[in-house]
């Protein structure tokens, strides 16, 4: 009989991974069969008892996973076993807790999977969340099953629909600061209340003429837009889907700038309460300073200045620094401004430097071919600092508005139309790219802020500009104005004054964030709910007629073209399918059954996750979007959260600008709207971590399985060569993952969570070690003897009284896992568990009330042994809502403590004291020790410092 067989015929009742299997599928069954993670609503299908529902409350949240096709490895679920814990955590201490999941399942991924194999996206992405459902209830997640969905669900989908249609009937009333619905703007142009932008009556519009006019404030609106056109993907990306190489994150194509019509959000209406509102959350420091930057709030000045020889026209900047005005010397413009075309001349004016042209025959031409080149770069290349600026003369001259001078308008490729207006004035002296501008195209630089170093005020000797807020204002003079001699912040402020009373400027504020490109050229998405007339006016669909579901296609993919070739536009997927883009509708807006076109872009892939948050609330209302009184049970704004929201969220910091900001716009525009009582979505944001893995390469490169990679004399080698190694991620594409499969069958699900939650802080990334996992595998087998004898089965715990050493370490443990609970700490609440288990192990009883207590302690971060150790020892109740063990006061603090006594700096005895003793009495105990007295030697004493109950320094004259 081997070592191991013998061992197992000893101890048949010992605690394996083949028991750890066995007593987990079982109590997963039975936690589904009873239904112990339902939460209980107030109303509505998924009401529960008054007694429940009048317990404080607890809706906890992981951010939406992704269903993919490789399933999960051991880093994926870390968040969702850290929100686990603190959810069954607050169970145990009176809570009815909100925990469940959902799947954000539309998306590009599984649209180029059909693509390439000809399967439905539905089919695949419903496979893959079949498979991540049962990895994850191997976890023993504790989720109420009833309110999961997939944001791939028409049920689901109906309602991200009915959102759009909300904002697309909305417009923000500046007045108010909030949204109004459309029809409330109707009647206001249709009064005279509001002047329509021509001045004519609204009823003399047109029909498509009065959607122009509300298309300039509904909050979802169709534009002529710059976007990223990537031909080879065939679709437009989000700046967040290219590289700063300028090309597609996925497929790693040539992404190009071009005007197409694309649905947008006007989420730059709601930037001051997006600002404003990050203060009272609960959120990461630095994940709100990323939102304020993306934001970018700045003050200062909108500018007119008028172009020459072209009286309606007029190039509008927004300036920070409107103080340096009369250091102009020229103007850039976007290549893509609207203004262009319409300035540029038939020929090059006279004395145009070859410089400024760039060797082009006619400014048409030179606009042509540095457009074609500046749609190749990516707005992150763009912005870059490069050595070498790029740009040329548009051939029009601009009139400095306070100088009179004519300054040449240039286009460049560092002004972007997605941010400011689009065009800049150029303070060279001041500006360190416009600078760099100046002396690649020999333009003129004038000194308008006084350096205050010894540079001198000739810009032509500097080596590069001055740029201070701290210095006085020169050479600033002009007709009724003049800053000599002022401060910065006094002349922006007399500038600001002076534009404005005479119309041609103002100060005013500006926000770096861009209204939300909302369309994509793809099929795998939420179809938008409007159609088009034979005018073009865009008409939504009545909500009787949602969900508009996507219809069956045969060819999924769009239409891609040769990389290169920016030339070119979208053919998306649903515009081959004449039966459903030409539709007969009667709306029931009184016109009766038209002919209508629908729309054939989809939404991003962010649609589905702005508003999941609500539909865990009331997830089978068919009625509504949610119950408003369900809603404001779970998020409504209460103490110490004002704006309401989920109790906590977890997941990756990755998502810290765009999701979370498209998130807090859609709550609050349904909050102006009146269909929630929550502002903010999220309350607490925590950011859990990354587990990272060591990736092995070979001479060439490419990853190697880790699995294979053998340890020799401190190198390592894969089949006898040596491999490189370095930590990063984990992933089957770097073929160092390891899912948990693999670990719940080698230990247990148990030992898995315990492993991950024992590995450092939540919030900290940390690497995997397989190893490492039997560690906390042995502690539960630890547990497991201390309340089961291996060799039997039988309950070994005894009815007696712990003695005061244990009753102490109890305590302590009880006191000390709780504050780790509620903050998150599950690596230090694991390391007092194990300090409290092994006391435990070395007494040669173990009391019953320990046992007890550290089956409760352990339950929320191991629940399936919790259950079973919990019905061993005689109890008949699920220890998911028995209650967490409180701690004793009298027994948490320590009897004595040590109290180091030092003579001249020097440690010369230690005291064992009481906590709680005086500093009068401390003092005296030093004085008389021994120890003391002799290394005091008779001295006499200058001072004794006494800092009770830790310490006495004895200071001898």
């Amino acid at each position: 009989m081997s070592e191991t067989n013998a061992a197992e015929a000893a101890a048949p009742h010992r605690y394996t991974a083949a028991l750890a299997a066995e007593i987990e599928a079982r109590w997963q069954d039975f936690w589904d069969a009873n239904g112990t993670y339902d939460a209980a609503n107030p109303s509505g299908e998924l009401a529960g008892a008054p007694e429940i529902v009048a317990r404080p409350k607890k809706f906890v949240m992981d951010m939406f996973p992704y269903p993919s096709g490789a399933g999960l490895h051991v880093g994926h679920p870390l968040g969702y076993i850290a929100t686990d814990v603190y959810a069954r955590f607050h169970r145990m201490t009176g809570h009815n807790v909100l925990h469940t999941l959902g799947f954000d399942a539309f998306g590009l991924p599984a649209e180029q999977y059909a693509v390439q194999t000809g399967t439905h996206p539905r089919v695949s992405t419903e496979a893959n969340m079949e498979n991540m459902r049962r990895q994850l209830r191997r976890l023993g997640l504790g989720h109420d099953p009833r309110r999961s969905f997939a944001t791939i669900d028409p049920d689901y989908y109906k309602w991200t629909q009915w959102i759009f249609l909300q904002i697309f009937n909305s417009w923000y009333d500046e007045q108010a600061q909030k949204a109004r619905p459309i029809a409330e703007l109707v009647e206001q142009l249709a009064s005279g209340e509001r002047p329509t932008p021509d001045g004519r009556p609204w009823e003399a519009l047109t029909a498509a003429e009065r959607a122009d006019v509300l298309g300039g404030y509904r909050l979802a609106y169709a534009s002529d837009a710059p976007v990223n056109w990537c031909p080879g993907l065939g679709t437009v990306l989000a700046n967040e889907e290219v590289t700063a190489e300028g090309r597609s994150e996925r497929g790693n194509f040539p992404v190009f700038k071009a005007n197409l019509r694309q649905w947008n959000m006007r989420i730059t209406a709601y930037a001051d309460r997006l600002l404003a509102d990050l203060e009272p959350l609960d959120w990461p420091e630095a994940i709100k300073l990323q939102q304020r930057n993306w934001i970018g709030r700045s003050e200062g000045a909108r500018v007119d200045f008028p172009v020459a020889d072209h009286p309606d026209a007029k190039i509008t900047i927004f300036t920070t620094r409107q103080d340096t005005l009369f250091g102009a010397t020229y103007m850039v413009l976007a290549p893509e401004h609207d203004l262009v075309d319409a300035i540029v001349p038939a020929a090059w004016p006279e004395g145009a430097h070859e410089v400024w042209t760039g060797g082009h025959a006619t400014p048409a031409e030179a606009v042509a071919a540095y457009r074609k080149q500046a749609a190749a770069k990516s707005d992150v290349e763009r912005q870059a600092e490069v050595k070498d600026k790029t740009g040329v003369f548009t051939g029009a001259f601009a009139i400095n508005p306070v100088s009179g001078e004519r300054v040449p308008v240039f286009i460049a490729d560092y002004v972007l139309m997605g941010y400011g207006t689009g065009a800049i004035m150029a303070v060279p002296a001041h500006d360190t790219r416009d600078f760099a501008f100046a002396r690649a195209f020999e333009l003129p630089m004038r000194c308008v802020v006084e350096p205050s170093d010894d540079r001198g005020t000739d810009p032509s000797t500097w080596d590069d500009a001055f740029s201070s807020y701290d210095a006085k204002i020169i050479n600033s003079t002009g007709e009724g104005i003049s800053l000599d001699g002022l401060g910065v912040a006094e002349a922006k402020t007399r500038m600001a004054e002076w534009l404005a009373a005479r119309g041609i400027g103002e100060g005013t504020v500006n926000f770096r964030l861009r209204d939300w490109l909302f369309s994509r050229q793809r099929y795998w998405g939420e179809p938008f709910p409007i159609v088009y007339d034979e005018d073009g006016v865009a008409h939504p669909l009545p909500e009787s007629m949602l969900p508009l579901e996507l219809p069956e296609v045969e060819d999924y993919s769009p239409r891609t073209f040769d990389p290169d070739d920016a030339d070119t536009s979208p053919e998306t997927p649903l515009s081959r399918n004449e039966d459903w883009v030409n539709v007969v509708l009667d709306l029931g807006d009184g016109a009766g059954p038209k002919r209508y076109r629908r729309e054939t872009n989809t939404m991003p892939n962010w649609a589905g996750s702005c508003w999941y948050e609500l539909r865990y609330l009331d997830p089978h209302n068919a009625e509504r979007l949610v119950d408003p009184d369900i809603e404001r049970y779970w998020m409504g704004p209460r103490d110490g959260q004002p704006t309401g929201g989920v109790d906590l969220y977890v997941g990756g910091a990755e998502h810290a600008v765009l999701h979370l900001l498209y998130a807090r716009f859609w709550s609050k525009v349904l909050y102006d709207l009146g269909h929630i009582s929550s502002a903010e979505p999220f309350h607490k944001l925590y950011n859990q971590g990354m587990i990272q893995a060591y990736v092995y390469r070979d001479k060439r490169g490419i990853a190697v399985p880790a699995a294979e990679v053998e340890e020799r004399d401190g190198a390592y080698c894969y089949q006898g060569e040596k491999v490189s190694r370095l930590l990063g991620k984990m992933g089957k594409s770097l073929k160092n993952a390891v899912t948990p499969d693999e670990i719940c069958a080698e230990y247990g699900a148990d030992t898995l969570r315990l492993y991950e939650m024992a590995m450092g802080p939540l919030d900290v990334s940390r690497p995997w070690d397989t190893r490492a996992v039997v560690g906390q595998y042995r502690l539960l087998q630890r547990l497991w003897r201390n309340v089961v004898d291996e060799a039997t089965g039988e309950v070994t715990v005894v009815d007696a009284e712990p003695d005061e050493a244990t009753l102490r370490a109890m305590h302590k443990a009880i006191d000390g896992v709780r504050q780790d609970m509620v903050n998150l700490r599950f690596n230090t609440a694991i390391a007092k568990i194990t300090e409290l288990n092994n006391h435990v192990t070395k007494a040669p009883e173990v009391p019953r009330q320990v046992a007890e207590a550290l089956v409760l302690l352990v339950a929320p971060l191991a629940p399936h042994i919790a259950e079973e150790l919990w019905r061993k020892l005689g109890h008949d109740t699920t220890v998911v809502h028995e209650p967490f063990p409180v701690a004793d006061p009298a027994y948490v603090v320590d009897e004595t403590v040590t109290c180091v006594v030092q003579v001249k700096g020097k440690v010369k005895a230690r005291l064992e004291v009481s906590p709680s003793v005086s500093g009068e009495e401390l003092e005296k105990l030093a004085l008389g020790d021994p120890a003391v007295v002799a290394a005091l030697g008779g001295a006499d004493i200058r001072k004794v410092i006494v800092r009770a109950p830790k310490l006495v320094n004895i200071v001898p004259a």
